[in-house]
């Protein structure tokens, strides 16, 4: 029998469709756990993905691409009650919006009872969002039902919060991705979302919030100014890298994705830090979320260059 792999996300795919610059729009994949699988697969990581699909042709896109990433997808279920959910990016000159269409979808649809016991428990990172407990109430219970699993098998656990207001109001936003963080061995916060759910701006404020919580590990992502990473012994601001960015769709769930991939490599998360800090720059070079994400050979090219020459113009 097939070996379970050693990362697993759950949550919520979802095709995307990215603005162009002549306003048409190409069509691609998303959805934040979705990337971060694929941009931990490219990293080299042995990859799962837990979900619900549609019996369409978009969900059919999706057991393409992720048979083409090396992504074991056992923790896959087709299904008819529910569609593969889409979005819709645009820009302007305060950056990416999206615009979804996602209510009564496949993944919003998942019970606890759709959970592949086996391979959580033969994982060594279970990773989840604050996406994929927003989707549904039921979606809800599916994550800390396989939180509890993970924990019982001593499997570490990964959370991004991802928040989208979108999706639920902030005081239940918060109430819920604290819940999740409580729980997290990993918490891989982004700054912005990190400063309305905590009510702090500082980085290292934020920092000692989610270690409070009882994250073992902070990875707090600072946009173009790279990333904080912080143990309960020691912390380090790594610096971002300059890049001629043409879209930042995927850049956290690279970022997350790369990081995990190198944690589970090396054990160490200031590595796993720099290692994935490059891959985010790299990803915004291209539009769309999966697209521009770089492979691993790509990412120890672009670190292999002197300091002064790490542009990824």
């Amino acid at each position: 029998m097939m070996k379970f792999p050693e990362l697993l996300c759950l949550g919520e795919p979802m095709l995307e469709f990215n603005q162009q610059p002549d306003e048409r729009y190409l069509a691609g994949h998303g959805g934040d756990t979705s990337n971060v699988a694929v941009a931990a697969a490219r990293q080299g990581a042995s990859v799962g993905y837990l979900t619900r699909i549609g019996r369409d042709g978009f969900g059919e896109s999706f057991m393409q691409l992720w048979e083409d990433e090396g992504i074991d997808t056992r923790g896959v279920e087709t299904c008819a009650d529910g569609h593969t959910g889409i979005y819709f990016v645009t820009h302007g000159p305060d950056g990416h919006r999206f615009s979804y269409h996602r209510a009564g979808s496949a993944a919003s649809l998942m019970t606890p009872g759709f959970l592949p016991r086996g391979m959580i428990r033969d994982a060594k990172v279970l990773h989840l969002s604050g996406i994929s407990m927003a989707i549904s109430d039921n979606a809800a219970d599916t994550v800390f039902a396989a939180i509890t699993l993970a924990k019982e098998a001593g499997v570490k656990i990964s959370v991004d919060p991802n928040l989208r207001l979108k999706l639920w109001p902030l005081d239940r936003a918060r109430a819920m991705t604290h819940a999740a963080m409580a729980e997290a061995d990993i918490a891989l916060p982004g700054l912005d979302d990190a400063t309305l759910l905590t009510g702090k701006s500082d980085p290292d404020a934020i920092a000692d919030f989610y270690l409070g919580l009882g994250a073992g590990t902070v990875a707090l992502t600072l946009g173009e100014e790279g990333c904080l990473i912080a143990t309960a012994s020691d912390r380090k601001r790594l610096p971002g890298h300059a890049a001629d960015a043409k879209d930042a769709t995927g850049a956290g769930d690279t970022f997350d994705g790369s990081f995990l991939a190198e944690y589970l490599r090396t054990g160490d998360p200031f590595t796993a830090g720099r290692h994935a800090n490059m891959a985010a720059a790299l990803s915004t070079r291209g539009f769309g979320a999966v697209g521009p994400m770089p492979r691993r050979p790509e990412v120890e090219a672009a670190l292999a260059r002197p300091s002064e020459q790490t542009s990824v113009d």
